[in-house]
């Protein structure tokens, strides 16, 4: 779907961004802007400043910045859409109706059908498990100490020891039997009609907007499997959900506490430890670790501790650390897993387990050295090149380094001799030394690089701070000697509202739809460069800065033509830089 530009600044001007972040966050004014602790990231002092100037959002502490569509996108992981629709609601106004292809509208119904569905049969199931015929699902529940508030809260239910309860309750209430192929409730076979789940106690699956997308469901007794999923149907796919994050979402934890069963979210929620996801009865995979990336930097895992478990975890880690995140696992020992934990040991004692969590690589040598017999010479020395090879995992050096330092450590290794066969076994897979002047000229290559886009992004800012500066240098700057591709987009935004006389940071946040692009501006944006500056140092400072961007767009217009012409020209404004002074 796609909206107008002018549509989506009407929406964001008629949502005052301190008005539309002041319902998640409280907010104190302090002189022009308005700040209070960042939703992102754990914090004891603020950092997080919203400027109702700018209509723009910056944490000084986690680096997260934008409007107030990114804010939205952020905090609710909406869509771009979503948050443009939820913000219209929110200024009453009117979006146009998106127009669909016939495959997209039957695709739609579909999905909306399924839903509708999934929904029907939540509601049997959960008021299943309350009547008279679903005592010993109510029972088991009860058993396992879950309170009715819990069981409300996740949505528990039972279904029947019959074989068609569902079927018959769906029919009545209209659905076609297509639809109810279609979401994988009903089966049916030459042999006839059947429920997919019957005798079992029934965890519905919800999605984001906290609507039925499946089930799990597990057998009372000794009936196998023990535990069944929905199959994947056009609004459940098992690698793109997570059971409980509909809740954990909006915890504030600062982290999230990856579990292996729907009772383990179950039971950590109930006990207040409401940032409790589980995998849906399927090995975890690269997009479970990329869903819990858009909430959290740090995971916490508490996989159960028996062998399959410790499997499962050293399986995750390496999938968790590739998409970017800080892993710790959580000792459960002597129990199984979180619900027997607090069962036995209570809530404040999970808590302490939290703050003892050990470093996932820390962990990972240490289910390495088990069962391995360090007084045998042979497996010594294999277990140690077995560590080697796991530190070559890490591509950075000193972050290599670190955590060789700390394995050493822990596990009484030489480190001198650690350090030798990481080396020896680098050549091995580099397959020869790396030259060190090589690596010298791209550390080079690469400070000289970060220094050019650093005088872009400080003339930005200035330009964004004192809009006046552009009438000095609007002759001799333009959006060209811009040359990194993010700064001369952010430039060429720029360069048009100041023409306009009509400058306006949030607006030009809506053209970057990348995460990353989008902290990087408001960061940009939100910085103030001459605070406490006198007005003779910021003078010295903004000629410094003019001189130095356009140095590098004429050196980079002399390393890139071949214009004889062109080359002159780049001579002549060099020379003419040398006696270049702004006075401001």
């Amino acid at each position: 779907m796609y909206y107008p530009d002018d549509l989506i600044e009407e929406i964001r001007l008629k949502n005052d961004i301190v008005e539309v972040i002041s319902d998640y966050v409280k907010l104190k004014k302090t002189g022009g802007s308005y700040v209070g602790l960042c939703p992102f990231h754990n914090e004891k002092t603020p950092s997080f400043s919203v400027s109702p100037s700018k209509q723009m959002y910056h944490c000084f502490g986690c680096g997260e910045g934008g409007n107030v569509f990114t804010f939205l996108m952020k905090y609710e992981n909406d869509t771009f859409i979503e948050a443009v629709t939820r913000l219209a609601e929110r200024a009453g106004i009117d979006l146009p109706k998106a127009k669909y292809t016939n495959e997209e509208k039957i695709e739609r119904d579909i999905k909306a059908a399924i839903l509708e569905v999934n929904k029907e049969a939540a509601k049997f199931y959960y008021h299943q498990l309350r009547s008279p015929n679903g005592e010993q699902g109510y029972k088991y529940f009860k058993e396992r100490g879950l309170s009715d508030e819990t069981m409300i809260k996740f949505g528990l239910g039972y279904s029947l020891k019959y074989s068609n309860s569902l079927y018959e309750y769906l029919k009545k209430k209209g659905f076609t039997d297509d639809i109810m192929r279609e979401s994988g409730l009903i089966k049916y076979s030459e042999k006839g009609v059947y429920d997919a789940f019957w005798n079992r106690v029934m965890y519905p699956i919800m999605n984001n907007a906290n609507k039925v997308i499946g089930f799990g469901g597990r057998v009372l007794g000794d009936g196998k499997p023990k535990y069944i999923n929905s199959p994947e149907t056009k609004v459940f796919d098992k690698s793109r959900n997570l059971y409980g994050l509909n809740i954990a979402r909006s915890s504030r934890r600062g982290n999230m506490i990856l579990c292996e069963g729907y009772m383990d979210v179950i039971a950590l929620h109930q006990a207040g430890v409401d940032n409790a996801v589980a995998s849906l009865g399927t090995a975890f995979t690269t997009g479970h670790a990329h869903i819990i990336k858009k909430y959290t930097d740090q995971v916490l895992l508490t996989f159960d501790s028996d062998g399959a478990g410790v499997k499962a975890a050293l399986r995750a880690i390496p999938m968790l650390r590739a998409a970017g995140l800080s892993v710790k696992v959580i000792n459960m020992r002597p129990y199984k897993d979180p619900d027997e934990l607090i069962k036995n040991m209570g809530k404040e004692e999970f808590e302490k387990r939290i703050l003892q969590a050990e470093n996932a690589f820390i962990y990972e040598i240490r289910m390495l050295m088990a069962g391995v017999d360090l007084k045998d010479p042979d497996e010594k020395t294999g277990f140690y090149g077995k560590v080697a090879d796991r530190l070559l995992l890490f591509p950075d050096e000193m972050e290599r380094n670190v955590y060789l330092d700390a394995v050493c450590e822990e596990f009484m290794i030489p480190k001198e001799s650690m350090e030798r066969l990481v080396y020896k076994k680098s050549l091995t897979y580099t397959g020869e030394v790396v030259q060190s002047r090589a690596d010298e000229n791209k550390k080079n290559t690469k400070k000289l690089d970060d220094g050019v886009k650093q005088s872009q992004k400080i003339l930005l800012t200035w330009l964004i701070e004192d809009n006046t500066i552009y009438e000095k240098i609007k002759t001799i700057i333009t959006e060209a000697d811009f040359i990194d591709p993010f700064y001369n987009k952010v430039a060429a935004l720029l360069f048009e509202q100041l023409r306009n006389g009509d400058v306006k940071p949030a607006r030009i946040l809506n053209n970057f739809t990348e995460e990353k692009e989008q902290n990087e501006a408001a960061g940009m944006f939100h910085a103030s460069l001459s605070e406490g500056l006198s007005g003779q140092e910021k003078e010295k400072s903004l000629n410094e800065i003019i001189k130095k961007v356009k140095n590098n767009s004429l050196d980079y217009i002399s390393n890139t033509t071949t214009d004889v012409e062109v080359l002159q020209n780049t001579i002549k404004e060099k020379a003419k830089l040398r006696n270049l002074h702004i006075s401001i």
